[in-house]
């Protein structure tokens, strides 16, 4: 190249010369160009011929032989379809090895281009694991994508398993499926919100598949009944947890007796700081209770109701107090809730009747929902195991409550007020209305002609 600039250059500076000169200097300098522009050519034509088969490689002899085919040797090609790798550009390839455009078997399936096939199940995680686990790889594609998934599954109850030789357990392909696989978003995963559970009960909702490893298989049907199913089937909050949400996903495992208050308190904060801080914290560790499922249960959690607390048939509290401080400070808690409910409720009732009766009592309505405040309040507070708490909050909602009663009579007494007045307006326009009717009898009784 600097060669060929140095001519340029030593061209350029001859056209200064004579007229001779400056032609021979000319067809020299066109030549030159000529050579320059084939050469360009050349090249170009080199790079492009090695892009454009890639690029335009279209030919997938795995997907035309398998997509011909039925029962298990058709079904990958089909569902590949909707897999979240072909929309990434990937193919069978990428996965299994081989050579997608040779259209025989043999050549198609070559070991020289690391043809592998169905991996064995014990080898999947780290066949997953091959991009997976490959950070500048999986940034190409989603670099929000975490890439430890696979040394977390072996720390998981599952991975654990498969190191040892079960090779029953779970695996990669279990809970996404094998060509498939969909993204978690998508609504049609196998590992979306609204979908895990039943994934997860494929094997532990298998009374038969769970005998072997002593575990109950009840645990979906319980869910399915469940405040948190409820949630998140019927309302659609995806937010609502589910599986997941408590055990983990590649990292499974069962929470610990020292760990489920930790599961629970990640989404009920204030109770679970509560609890933390109460008597229950240190008796419940002693007897290796726990914390939460205690009185919630696990998966078949219900609504928390008032009838959970106190000494009711359906209290909780019974189950370890009888008779002692705790059982008279759970009598206490309860009885200022029903207090408050009780309050809630005439002050509700007497300003309903008084709003169908035609009065404005708008604003003592809003009012009152200073005591629906101190209601929840109290109800949460109870997780402190003291009294004197509860109580606190409790307090201003039961003085909200009767401030909204007084106001609810005050509009009965406004309107009994207004009722009187417009009887007695009635009394007076109907007398009024018998002496003008007096008078126009007097009127027409008087005979014609006489004056008056």
């Amino acid at each position: 190249m600097s060669s060929f600039c140095d001519q340029c250059g030593q061209i350029f500076a001859s056209l200064s010369k004579s007229r001779v000169c400056r032609r021979a200097t000319l067809r020299r300098f066109l030549t030159l160009a000529v050579v320059a522009c084939a050469i360009l050519i050349f090249v170009s034509i080199s790079f492009l011929s090695k892009i454009v088969p890639v690029s335009a490689q279209q030919k997938n002899s795995c997907i035309e032989c398998h997509s011909q085919l039925e029962g298990r040797l058709g079904d990958p090609a089909r569902l590949f379809e909707n897999d979240i790798h072909k929309a990434r550009g990937l193919s069978c390839n990428d996965c299994h090895g081989g050579d997608p455009t040779q259209d025989d078997k043999k050549g198609a399936k070559s070991a020289l281009h690391g043809y592998t096939g169905k991996p064995a199940k014990n080898l999947i995680p780290n066949f997953c694991g091959k991009c997976h686990s490959d950070a500048a790889l999986m940034k190409k594609f989603n670099p929000s994508l975490r890439v430890d998934q696979v040394q977390e599954y072996w720390t998981s109850v599952h991975g654990t398993k498969l190191r040892a030789g079960d090779t029953n357990v779970a695996t990669c392909v279990s809970c996404h499926d094998v060509h498939g696989i969909r993204a978690p978003g998508d609504p049609m995963s196998s590992v979306s919100p609204l979908n895990v559970a039943e994934t997860c009960a494929k094997c532990h909702g298998n009374a038969e598949y769970m005998k072997s490893y002593d575990i109950p298989h009840d645990q979906y049907d319980k869910y399915k009944l469940s405040v948190h199913a409820k949630a998140l089937y019927e309302k659609h909050d995806l937010s609502a947890p589910t599986c997941n949400d408590c055990h983990g996903n590649h990292g499974a495992a069962p929470p610990g007796l020292a760990s489920v208050a930790n599961v629970c308190g990640q989404c009920h904060a204030r109770q679970s700081t509560l609890f933390q801080a109460s008597p229950h914290k240190a008796a419940f560790d002693k007897m290796q209770i726990g914390e939460c499922i205690r009185c919630h249960s696990n998966h078949g959690i219900v609504a928390p109701t008032d009838q959970m607390l106190g000494v009711g048939a359906e209290s909780v509290c019974t189950s370890c107090h009888n008779n002692d401080k705790g059982y008279d400070g759970a009598v206490q808690m309860s009885g200022k809730i029903e207090n408050l409910q009780t309050s809630i409720h005439r002050a509700t009732e007497i300003l309903d009747r008084a709003e169908r009766a035609g009065m404005e009592v708008s604003r003592p309505k809003f009012e009152l929902r200073e005591a629906f405040d101190a209601l929840t309040q109290g109800r949460v507070l109870t997780h402190s195991a003291a009294p004197s708490e509860v109580e606190k909050a409790i307090e201003p909602g039961i003085a909200s409550a009767a401030k909204s009663y007084k106001a609810g009579e005050d509009a009965f007494s406004e309107l009994t007020f207004r009722r009187q007045g417009l009887a007695v307006s009635l009394v007076f326009i109907l007398f009024l209305a018998f002496l003008v009717y007096l008078k126009i009898r007097q009127i027409e009784s008087e005979p014609p002609g006489i004056e008056s």
